[in-house]
């Protein structure tokens, strides 16, 4: 690369920056940054802790976008600053690494415009996410623990915790169900991509004749809300409270008392387990925090359904239709119907290399939204 090209390079990545420094307003995040450090050392702070870790969460979300992008300014003038010695003196090594890093920062302005799409009410928050087989049997419980560790090496690489809060083994192997909570900024914002039915097309090792299986699972993923974001009134004589022995995936979580809770929402139909927790007392403000995420959901997407009618759109709400295709066999390729994001390298896809696919359709997101506004 010709140092006429790195600064063409450069000029662009600076340019853009400026675009997306209009969007930001800096000056005003670092004012409430600001307000909120003042807030947090007042000695009252933690009297009420949902809202103190409401604010801790607010402010930290702020201080990561003016931070990324207070990096890559930096990152510019660096490389800007290398240029200009390169023009004086000729360092085949140092030409090399500005290479590098010209081509490494347009991952990084990639990566901080996408964190700028999560822009969303609460793509910030954790998110609940659920896995359910299709019909199929053993086939389709194995194809949904085959999502669940896809899940999970995801938000590994992401940085995300993930806990189990409930989990039912299939009768010969794979899931019946699986309940994980991902905590994680941005967790919703990223994981809400994943909402749908996923449909794997492979040779069955559980065919003895080898033939070929369609198998289909869904996942359905809601944002987790803060007690201070939701108002959600449970009447007691709604739901039934049950309590059952803990199980886990290999052996894990196995209780010898009943602490694993389960309660049924009647008036929605709506059922929430939790045993990841040891104390009963735990699991059931877990399952409560849950439920609660769950209704508030629900109310979100019956007045969504409502504009939508309104507006004369047809707008599917549920698990949704088949988002995604996963073919191993006769050829190897994975495919979102809804962006045409596709690759061949399904083994990658199967270990938690989902994010071209989230990020395509996040982007697809923001088109639809813009020409919906024009």
């Amino acid at each position: 690369m010709e140092l006429s090209e790195i600064k063409r390079n450069l000029d662009a990545y600076n340019e853009k920056l400026e675009q997306l420094r209009g969007s930001l307003d800096l000056e005003e995040k670092e004012i409430n940054i600001q307000e909120y450090e003042e807030m947090m050392t007042d000695p009252s702070f933690w009297d009420d802790q949902d809202k103190a870790q409401e604010i801790i969460d607010k402010n930290n979300a702020l201080k990561s976008v003016v931070n990324a992008y207070r990096d890559l300014e930096a990152n510019i003038e660096d490389m800007e600053t290398t240029r200009e010695l390169l023009l004086e003196e000729d360092d085949t090594s140092m030409k090399d690494d500005l290479e590098a890093s010209v081509i490494h920062f347009q991952n990084e302005l990639n990566q901080f415009e996408l964190q700028l799409l999560l822009d969303g009410p609460y793509d910030a928050n954790d998110a609940i996410i659920e896995l359910h087989p299709g019909a199929g049997g053993t086939e389709s419980q194995d194809w949904t623990n085959m999502l669940l560790r896809m899940y999970q090496r995801y938000c590994e690489q992401k940085g995300f915790k993930v806990e189990i809060a409930d989990y039912l083994p299939g009768d010969e192997a794979g899931v019946k169900s699986v309940t994980m909570i991902v905590k994680g900024h941005n967790a919703y914002g990223y994981l809400k991509a994943e909402k749908g039915v996923h449909r794997l097309v492979r040779i069955s090792p559980f065919d003895s004749s080898g033939r070929r299986h369609t198998s289909f699972a869904s996942c359905d993923v809601i944002p987790q809300f803060n007690n201070t974001e939701i108002e959600v009134e449970i009447n007691s004589d709604d739901i039934t409270v049950d309590t059952f022995r803990a199980s886990g995936a290999g052996g894990q979580h196995i209780n010898k008392t009943e602490s694993a809770i389960r309660i049924t929402h009647h008036p929605t139909g709506i059922v929430v387990n939790n045993q990841n927790e040891r104390s009963q007392i735990k699991n059931r403000e877990a399952a409560m925090k849950t439920l609660k995420s769950k209704l508030y959901q629900l109310k979100i997407e019956e007045q969504e359904q409502e504009m939508a009618e309104i507006r004369g759109e047809q707008k599917e709400i549920g698990w949704g239709s088949q988002i995604r295709s996963y073919v191993f066999h006769p050829y190897a390729m994975v495919k979102d119907h809804r962006t045409n994001e596709e690759t061949g390298k399904v083994d990658a896809v199967m270990d938690g290399d989902i994010g071209p696919f989230i990020e395509a359709y996040l982007r697809n997101q923001m088109n639809l939204n813009h020409s919906a506004k024009d």
